[in-house]
């Protein structure tokens, strides 16, 4: 690669990349921001790359297996800066594009179902966490953040790659599902997980970080669940993280599997 052949970084290039950290323009473009060396080549092989903005110095010292119509721009580290959404820039950045099928969610095995989960740290978090357990399928609410938000791609650390998420009116979805599928769900009160007998087949429901599940959704579940503190007489926060949750959940799932 001829690098002092590249073209540098130009206003229109850096305003449409900024542009992006809003929902409507992703959506209205299709596209999306990945950032980082380690993010970008998980997703390479998942989505198409259509544009990778780079310091020279990265270039010089990483090879790029991008696909050959994909457009390689070098940039200064302010370029970096002023694009990024990360408190320090990366020395690469990729614009990719939307895929333009939606996943259908698993019929069978294990499924997490997001009603209302707002944080996109949380949001990425949990899709790692799915990744690691094997959970390919993750449902959300149409009020769950943009699972295509640059902070929840980072987030990721190229999760997104292997698991599938889809967005649609939970309580409507969770209906259509067959008489006799476990709807899992985490209430206060609920049964004590690490007693209670899992299957490997169901939705998994994850409620918002500040009202957790909603009532609407509560009515579905069917299995309830709660997460115990230990000792469970001592002082404790008040409550999980729902990306700590989650993960607890999983592995008590995969436990015996």
């Amino acid at each position: 690669m001829n690098i002092d052949s590249l073209p540098t970084l130009s206003a229109s290039k850096r305003k449409l990349i900024s542009s992006l950290q809003q929902p409507k323009h992703r959506r209205q473009l299709r596209l999306f921001v990945a950032e980082g060396a380690k993010c970008i080549s998980e997703l390479i092989g998942a989505f198409e790359c259509q544009t990778l903005v780079a310091t020279a110095a990265w270039l010089e010292q990483n090879a790029v297996p991008l696909p050959c119509e994909a457009e390689i721009i070098k940039a200064t580290r302010a370029d970096l800066e002023r694009i990024s959404s990360m408190s320090t820039a990366p020395q690469v950045i990729a614009v990719m594009k939307m895929p333009d099928v939606v996943a259908n969610p698993d019929s069978q095995g294990l499924v997490v179902a997001l009603d209302g989960v707002q944080d996109p740290g949380n949001l990425g978090t949990i899709i790692r966490a799915c990744d690691w357990f094997g959970i390919r399928s993750i449902v959300c609410s149409r009020d769950t953040v943009d699972v295509y938000n640059a902070k929840v791609v980072q987030a990721t650390m190229g999760a997104l790659a292997r698991v599938g998420i889809s967005y649609t009116d939970l309580p409507e979805w969770l209906a259509t599902q067959p008489d006799g599928k476990a709807v899992y769900g985490t209430f206060l009160g609920g049964e004590n997980i690490y007693d209670a007998s899992l299957g490997n087949n169901g939705i998994i429901v994850m409620g918002n970080e500040g009202k957790g599940i909603s009532p609407q959704v509560a009515e579905m579940v069917t299995r309830r669940l709660f997460i115990p503190p230990y000792p469970i007489d001592a002082q404790h926060v008040e409550s999980l993280n729902v990306s700590m949750a989650t993960a607890i959940i999983l592995s008590q799932f995969r436990k015996n599997q």
